[in-house]
């Protein structure tokens, strides 16, 4: 294990039985409250934008927008922000996707992705994948590209990654965490 990875899971609190019963609720809150471990955290997936090609970072709603927003600013890149249907005013384009039971939406504003554009997915965890796979989709049918998909840390159990690789063909997925 890493340095940046012992720091990283030392600011990870564990949260038994949230939201549900038999839940282990991942918590990064202590985490964020430590600059030396999020200034840590944020240099590490800048570095990956950077690395990526990237020329925009998208923040998966919500934990996403606090991660993603300042590994553009680190990267000097801008920002694009995907949030639950309904929030954004204006025009938008929007993604609907399955989850264990139901379905949700997802939407970016049109004109904030264009042809050309190479995009860096961030969020702070990747579990099933279905958010990061319907931000794949909007990214594609705006005509930009997927420079790849960064996370603090990835649910291998969930099988995220297994349902994400054919809709990156071939970007990278990098999570600095397994857990």
């Amino acid at each position: 294990m890493t340095g940046i990875e012992e720091l990283l899971l030392s600011r990870i609190r564990d949260v038994a039985d949230h939201p549900e019963p038999g839940v282990m609720f991942k918590d990064i809150t202590p985490l964020l409250a430590d600059p030396a471990a999020f200034t840590a955290l944020t240099d590490a997936l800048a570095e990956i934008a950077e690395r990526t090609g990237a020329t925009k970072v998208i923040g998966l709603e919500a934990r996403g927008f606090i991660l993603g927003a300042p590994v553009a600013v680190r990267a000097g890149l801008g920002f694009v922000p995907v949030r639950k249907a309904g929030k954004l005013p204006g025009a938008t384009l929007s993604q609907a996707y399955d989850l264990e039971y139901g379905s949700a939406e997802i939407e970016v504003h049109a004109e904030d992705l264009a042809s050309g554009d190479r995009i860096l997915i961030v969020d702070d965890v990747l579990a099933t994948g279905g958010t990061a796979e319907a931000a794949i989709q909007l990214i594609h049918r705006a005509g930009a590209e997927v420079a790849g998909v960064a996370v603090l840390m990835e649910l291998g159990f969930l099988s995220g990654r297994a349902r994400l690789e054919p809709a990156l063909n071939g970007a990278p997925l990098v999570a600095l965490l397994q857990v």
